[in-house]
């Protein structure tokens, strides 16, 4: 094999940044297949600061990842294929810290496309690292990725933080496109990404503390957004999540898998969640909700923020599901949204965000049956997709440390689709 090594001074800035092994023998471009005939191989060769750099092709395997701070990179994300034939499980399972993969597509498996595991064994409940503080992985990137047609989820975040989800589509998952669970704090930002097409666009299950969600676009799943408690994973209940400048539309398609428990219908459902921020985000056209703070498994949503959203042409535009048989506010507030559709009515006078909140009638909404379950294996594949920009063999920037955390200020509500 020959090991390629990567320029020196763009080396030096880029481990400045995010910290690669100093053993002297880092920052090797490894080919596939030119050096290796298959990806594993070229994985399980790899050192800290390596990259492994995977040529045109469609390839079918089940990649894992045991080493730290290593890059997996196609030289083009449409043309360097995983393929699990829905048979292979997972397509990339990250079980290291400080690990990248890059500008490539990932279809057909019959769990996740890209999953990054902090738990132990092939069974999060198995035991291990759980997601609190400094008992899980640590650092990951998933950049320029297409995820499509897999078994549960597209790009999956679990025990995991300090990640960064940027620039990937996920379409055709029968649970969901993007998921973050089972960690606080989390350190993830997920910006500038797509998911449309599955059951749920963006859940994320107790996943607490520094969850950024921004400048992304959800549309066509069955669900939008859902921060979420949930006694089935640990770390309830779920806190601190921010959806900001989110375009949220047309979540309630029937060519979308259908949801498992749930309802269709929805834009932004923050399910028993706690101390959230949803600023600025447009939602438009579905049947049930566009932005809905409700009940969950036992947990009641407590401590939410819904602020400057625009929204339209949905069945009720912003709504409040109170305690089981009371008017208990729970300390959420609406301020300063357009919309023309609310329950209670006047939701911003009754659940103000700078005064008391006062007395309101309880409504439930009625939620019709959704439509039937559609095969996740027959949803069209997505279109070409940008590739990463530059020089493929540039040294990669795996996210060994938490992101950078997106300005707010500068977030402003998207235009319509």
């Amino acid at each position: 094999m020959t090991r390629r090594p990567l320029a020196p001074l763009a080396l030096l800035a880029a481990c400045a940044v995010v910290g690669c092994a100093d053993d002297g023998a880092g920052g090797d471009v490894l080919r596939v297949p030119g050096d290796h005939a298959t990806i594993q191989a070229a994985v399980d060769a790899a050192r800290s600061g390596d990259v492994v750099l995977i040529d045109e092709g469609t390839y079918h395997e089940a990649v894992t990842v045991a080493t730290d701070g290593i890059t997996i990179r196609g030289v083009d994300r449409n043309a360097v294929v995983l393929d699990g034939e829905h048979e292979l499980v997972n397509g990339v399972s990250v079980r290291s810290d400080g690990v990248a993969v890059e500008n490539l597509t990932v279809h057909s498996y019959r769990q996740n496309g890209v999953l990054v595991n902090g738990a132990t064994g092939d069974d999060p409940a198995d035991g291990g690292a759980y997601g609190a503080g400094d008992d899980a992985l640590v650092g990951y990137r998933v950049s320029y990725v297409t995820t499509a047609n897999n078994g549960l989820y597209g790009i999956y975040a679990f025990a995991s933080r300090g990640g960064l989800i940027e620039h990937s589509l996920a379409s055709g998952s029968p649970d969901s496109g993007i998921y973050v669970g089972q960690c606080k704090p989390c350190n993830v930002v997920i910006r500038d990404s797509v998911a449309e097409y599955n059951a749920i666009g963006y859940y994320g299950t107790n996943a607490s503390g520094d969850v950024y969600v921004v400048d992304s676009v959800f549309r066509h799943n069955r669900l939008g957004m859902a921060p979420n408690s949930q006694d089935m994973e640990l770390l309830a209940p779920q806190v601190e999540t921010v959806l900001a400048g989110n375009l949220v539309h047309d979540n309630d398609d029937p060519a979308a898998p259908a949801i498992t428990s749930g309802f269709s219908g929805g834009g932004i459902a923050i399910g028993g969640g706690t101390q959230n921020l949803v600023l600025r985000n447009r939602v438009e056209g579905h049947d049930v909700y566009g932005i809905g703070l409700v009940q969950l498994n036992g947990f009641d949503p407590i401590g939410n923020r819904v602020e400057g959203n625009v929204l339209s042409g949905n069945g009720v535009d912003l709504y409040f599901e109170f305690g089981s048989g009371d008017v208990a506010t729970y300390d959420n507030c609406f301020s300063g949204n357009t919309f023309g559709t609310s329950r209670p009515s006047s939701i911003e006078s009754v659940l103000p965000c700078d005064g008391d909140a006062i007395a309101f009638d309880a409504t439930e909404l009625d939620i019709a049956d959704p439509a039937p379950d559609v095969d996740h294996r027959t949803i069209p594949l997505p279109l070409a997709q940008p590739s990463m920009p530059g020089d493929v063999m540039a040294v990669p920037v795996a996210a060994a440390a938490s992101p950078e955390l997106p300005d707010l200020t500068a977030i402003t509500v998207p235009g319509a689709p």
